[in-house]
């Protein structure tokens, strides 16, 4: 089994994978900063070190033969449009660093994370982390031509599941609810919320495409979409969530936000399942396993 690197091991996709691939029974190490990510989601086992990516002291960290996952972003939209500098160091600039620590060391590949964001019109691509994103895909496919680097783009779609990061400055909708609505406190929900539709997918299912990716040479230089194949409203997820809880509060309706347009997503997941992967976790199912984790969350007073 190769050796696997995972850059942002503390965040929500990072340290499901670490966990997945310890089971496995992979070598792992793992490189976060903890700006985002969160050091006590980083399982035992994992070599960890505390470095930035942007920094050549990740160098020493990779070697050769090693599966590199490169997970670590600057990914909050609202954030990345505050701050197109830091947007762009982060995403485009560490990005680029983690491609030349990988050929310096003579790494076997790097799968890196594209993103759903780029399929969501106009707007959304015109948006600062759109545009690091979409210079990801040209970094890889620079490290390629020029020195044969192989690398698999994953463009995830909107990946749910236990650790999803609520801290956000504006949380993922799923984690949203599911706080708001344990808290007892008032649900918002906005104008075209029953319009507005993403394709969700599960974490403990990406991750059997992330198995593929380490071992399976067929996925080699290209890019694949990840998601369900199906799309749900924040209005289906909303309702889902509160009979999930088992309660039903007085909401607060909304005006839409300029930042936040109604779009919808649906991920084309044909190229993936030629390879033998399909989702396999039900929407109820996977709100259900994070309902569980937050709750546990609150319990443990990491939630406030």
């Amino acid at each position: 089994m190769p050796r696997v690197l995972i850059t942002g091991v503390a965040g929500f996709i990072g340290s499901n994978l670490a966990v997945r691939l310890l089971r496995e029974g992979y070598s792992v190490s793992g490189i976060d900063n903890l700006s985002y990510g969160v050091r006590e989601q980083v399982p035992d086992g994992v070599r960890f070190h505390k470095l930035d990516i942007r920094s050549k002291d990740i160098y020493p960290t990779f070697q050769k033969g090693d599966v590199v996952f490169h997970l670590a972003a600057k990914n909050s939209l609202a954030d990345c449009q505050r701050d197109p500098v830091e947007t762009m160091d982060i995403n485009v600039t560490g990005t680029a660093n983690v491609f030349e620590a990988a050929r310096l060391a003579g790494a076997k590949k790097v799968i890196y994370a594209q993103s759903s964001v780029v399929e969501e019109g106009d707007a959304r691509l015109r948006g600062f982390y759109a545009i690091s994103k979409v210079a990801n895909q040209w970094i890889a496919e620079g490290y390629r031509d020029a020195y044969g680097l192989v690398s698999v783009g994953l463009r995830y779609f909107n990946v749910y599941g236990p650790r999803q990061d609520y801290r956000r400055t504006n949380p993922p909708v799923m984690s949203k609810f599911i706080i708001t609505l344990l808290k007892n406190e008032t649900p918002i929900l906005y104008d075209g919320d029953n319009d507005n539709k993403r394709d969700f997918v599960y974490v403990d299912d990406v991750n059997d495409f992330h198995l593929i990716c380490i071992n399976d040479d067929r996925v080699d230089n290209g890019w694949f979409r990840l998601g369900s194949g199906e799309s749900h409203s924040v209005e289906e997820i909303y309702k889902i969530i509160k009979e999930a809880i088992g309660v039903n509060p007085e909401r607060e309706h909304l005006p839409r936000r300029d930042e936040d347009p109604v779009t919808e997503t649906l991920a084309d997941i044909s190229d993936a399942k030629k390879l033998g992967w399909a989702p396999k976790t039900s929407i109820r199912e996977g709100i259900d396993s994070m309902i569980a984790y937050i709750k546990e969350e609150i319990q443990k007073g990491n939630i406030g």
